[in-house]
């Protein structure tokens, strides 16, 4: 039986997509990732809600009005879910702690707890206590969610909500700036990764890595606050092409030492970066 993928509280579990045509977004998205889908909510709803999978396995959803035609077309993003112990408490320790509440913890049928929150400067994000889904049962793998990475106008005091608020450390290294969730490293060593602490000591990346859940960077000029979601694909350029060819717009392309990158922005508006990872 597959080991089940769980995520310890202060860790980013989770993304979803709400988009005006879900049927529209499932075909872009089995078209470049090669996502198959399971429902998760009855029929008659009047919303939608899809899981996107590789190999059976949970890698994102995909959320809009059960009917298209009748609704409004409404503005697209990434969401990044954070896994909570307790989603009331920590909804009162955002709010507490200068952020805003958006939406009030509610059930997703037998899955879990969701809450809809906002930071201090306000980026969206969202809590997820886990009960029958705990999060992406695969990442880091072609066609997989890799991280997302926090945009900020304000990095320290960004630094400073979210270390409050999940525990964070934030580590400047000099060309990037990486949050961890201390432990998160030995989690995975226990449950899904035996071997992560020797491998990524044997790639020489920064010290404290196996607890990285993603990156803190400054918003460039002209763009919005946001949580950034990347995926893994095996090769930017065959991956760039074919999300032209399914009627996404490549917005950028960048080279790296250790990745080649594009930044996306799908047929209905939500952006999002692809990575293959290329270490010199």
């Amino acid at each position: 039986m597959a080991v089940v993928r769980t995520y310890p509280a202060g860790v980013t579990s989770w993304i979803d997509v709400e988009q005006h045509d879900v049927a529209a977004a499932q075909a872009f998205y089995a078209g470049l990732f090669g996502w198959r889908f399971v429902a998760a909510t009855p029929p008659g709803a009047p919303f939608r809600y899809v899981i996107a999978q590789l190999d059976g396995k949970d890698v994102a959803g995909i959320g809009g009005p059960a009917d298209a035609t009748t609704a409004e077309p409404a503005a697209s993003a990434w969401n990044t879910y954070v896994a909570v112990d307790d989603a009331q408490a920590t909804a009162d320790l955002v709010a507490n702690s200068g952020g805003r509440i958006l939406a009030p913890p509610t059930a997703a049928g037998e899955g879990g707890i969701s809450v809809a929150c906002a930071d201090p400067s306000g980026v969206e994000f969202r809590l997820w206590q886990a009960k029958r889904r705990q999060g992406a049962q695969i990442t880091n793998a072609p066609g997989a969610w890799n991280f997302s990475d926090l945009h900020s106008t304000d990095p320290a005091a960004s630094s400073s909500f979210y270390a409050k608020v999940f525990g964070w450390a934030i580590a400047d290294l000099g060309f990037a700036t990486m949050i961890r969730r201390p432990g998160y490293g030995d989690h995975l060593a226990a449950t899904v990764d035996p071997d992560i602490h020797e491998r990524q000591s044997a790639d020489m990346v920064p010290p404290g890595f196996a607890d990285a859940i993603g990156w803190l960077a400054p918003t460039q000029e002209s763009e919005t606050p946001h949580w950034h979601v990347t995926f893994t694909v095996a090769d930017r350029d065959e991956t760039v092409a074919a999300a032209a060819r399914l009627g996404a717009t490549v917005l950028a392309t960048t080279d790296s030492e250790w990745t080649r990158d594009a930044l996306i922005r799908d047929p209905q508006g939500a952006e999002f970066s692809t990575s293959q990872f290329t270490p010199t």
